[in-house]
């Protein structure tokens, strides 16, 4: 069956079902269209690179020889993580794409690309007119471009290590778990020779998943993390996704860490190396985070939801970091890009200077309670957002992202799905009972 393009490309990445969604066909005309796309902009190599799903290999390959008889050189950078080819990209001043469907099951597979220098690739700024270049069909180059292969990752290695001073690292023990995804290649390698102790939990590349999926956003699937710390008594755990790019933490009391709490815990360190900096946070993380990063006496610009999204207002602002509730953590010094393992390292740092625990380290960021994202089915996402607005006319009200509604003692934002006929409501306010009672109001304008 054809690759059906109008369903793969999604606001930020393209993914979906292998087979009936994407084939090997699809991946070599996307590896056409994206070689049309950068050269466009004098590009004249390409990084390509894979995650451990079985049809993996075969796609990049194919996708590699679209490129090629476009007239582009391709570098093999084999099986790796997102960050590892963000960091490529970066460091070899070249666009890139790696082969990966990040957290999805088994059976799906996709492709996440980027311009020179990690430069981020969005639906606004390529994905539409790649796409558009796909489905036209191919326009050959009278030159075909040539392949080789690069071995990256101990270049890689350095570079992540390089955020942190390796000698105040602590001989903490902290189980990983990387669910069988390229965790299993870049953790091990990270911490090989670091006084850190890694309890690894399913380091098997196994793009079928035999243990429990690799979306660490999902409470079900930090199970056997958690269960884990407790057993060999961790002093932390760190739970990745299936391309290694996203990270979420467990604390030593098994319990988890949210996304806002980690971006809080982060900015806190970097601020204290690099006073006064600029720190990103979307629009859905904990209000902890702003404060925090003014405590900090740093600045905080808050953002849209979104890669693209944070990496152009870091652009834009030299800000040192970003953060996303959803485990994305970005760094001036990466490219702007972002990397689950250095965000590890740089919370083990913080660890490591501070012996009462990471419970306790992270006890005076725990300021409020959350909802999470809930997520609604809706026929018309615009007409709605419009009568939960009309209900609040005197709160303070701001479209940087769907609805954000600030009540004081409690706020929500309100934004469609990108892909899905959904609204999500994200609601914070002081205490669990108040985000049950205010979840339920707003879940009834809603409905």
């Amino acid at each position: 069956m054809a690759t059906d393009y109008h369903a793969i490309f999604k606001a930020y990445d393209v993914r979906g079902t292998v087979g009936d969604q994407i084939d090997t066909d699809g991946a070599r005309a996307i590896g056409g269209a994206f070689a049309r796309f950068v050269a466009s902009s004098g590009a004249t190599a390409v990084l390509v690179g894979r995650d451990m799903r079985p049809e993996g290999e075969e796609f990049a390959a194919a996708f590699g020889e679209g490129a090629m008889d476009h007239g582009i050189d391709v570098v093999d950078v084999g099986l790796c993580a997102t960050d590892m080819l963000y960091y490529a990209s970066g460091s070899l001043n070249l666009p890139g794409a790696v082969f990966t469907a990040s957290h999805n099951p088994a059976g799906y597979n996709g492709i996440k690309m980027c311009g020179t220098g990690a430069a981020p690739i969005g639906a606004d700024t390529g994905l539409e007119a790649i796409k558009a270049f796909a489905i036209s069909g191919p326009d050959p180059a009278t030159t075909k471009g040539t392949r080789t292969s690069q071995d990256l990752l101990g270049d890689y290695v350095a570079h992540v290590r390089s955020f942190v001073d390796v000698g105040s690292l602590a001989p903490l023990l902290v189980v990983a778990d990387t669910a069988n995804g390229m965790g299993g290649l870049v953790v091990p390698a990270v911490f090989e020779g670091l006084p850190l102790v890694l309890d690894h939990l399913f380091p098997e590349l196994d793009g079928n998943f035999p243990n429990h999926p690799a979306d660490p956003l999902q409470p079900e699937n930090l199970r056997d993390l958690q269960d884990r710390v407790v057993v060999v008594g961790a002093d932390i755990g760190l739970a990745f996704d299936g391309d290694a790019d996203r990270v979420f933490l467990v604390d030593e009391k098994a319990r988890p860490v949210s996304g806002s709490l980690t971006t809080a815990m982060i900015a806190r360190s970097i601020l204290a190396h690099d006073p006064g900096a600029t720190v990103i946070h979307n629009l859905i993380c904990s209000r902890t985070v702003p404060e925090v990063i003014a405590e900090g006496g740093g600045t905080a610009v808050r953002t849209r939801v979104g890669h693209s999204n944070i990496k152009q207002v870091m652009a834009e602002t030299g800000a040192v970091f970003g953060g996303e509730h959803s485990g994305h953590y970005y760094f001036r010094d990466n490219f702007r890009a972002d990397s689950g393992l250095i965000a590890s390292l740089v919370a083990l740092e913080a660890l490591s200077r501070h012996p009462a625990g990471l419970s306790d380290l992270v006890s005076s960021l725990d300021r409020y309670a959350a909802s999470g994202e809930l997520n609604t089915a809706v026929n018309d996402a615009v007409a709605v957002i419009e009568q939960v607005a009309a209900a609040y006319p005197n709160a303070r009200q701001d479209r940087l992202d769907g609805l954000t509604v600030d009540l004081g003692d409690w706020w929500f934002n309100l934004r469609p799905s990108n892909t899905e006929p959904l609204l999500r409501l994200n609601l914070e306010a002081s205490t669990p009972d108040e985000v049950q009672q205010q979840v339920a109001e707003v879940q009834a304008l809603i409905a």
